[in-house]
């Protein structure tokens, strides 16, 4: 093998090598693109999810909220009916005292 005919079969070799290589990132170029409707698409889903997350959290806060004045309403309703049950109490045994008084004989 002469020279020349190296150099031109290294060439040829480099050519094809090229060609191989342009065309392998040509197809995974080709395979892999993402059309515009679907970057449109995921576009839009992507809002959708944020606005969602949105109003998720939104629901959380309201519900701790609406939890916290329900937790401190019912604290007031078990306070009143303590001081309710504290009188009825009293009253009981005033009102022992009193007909314990009256039915005493009195001589």
């Amino acid at each position: 093998m002469s020279r020349t005919e190296f150099v031109l079969a290294t060439a040829i070799i480099l050519f094809v090598a090229f060609c191989l290589g342009w065309f392998a990132n040509w197809l995974l170029h080709r395979f892999t693109r993402v059309a515009a409707g679907d970057v449109a698409q995921l576009d839009k889903m992507s809002q959708e999810l944020h606005e969602a997350e949105e109003t998720r959290d939104q629901a959380i806060t309201y519900l701790q909220q609406r939890e916290a004045e329900l937790t401190n309403q019912l604290a007031q309703t078990e306070a009143e009916l303590s001081a309710a049950m504290d009188g009825l109490r009293d009253a009981r045994h005033e009102t022992e005292q009193l007909r314990a008084h009256y039915e005493r004989p009195t001589g």
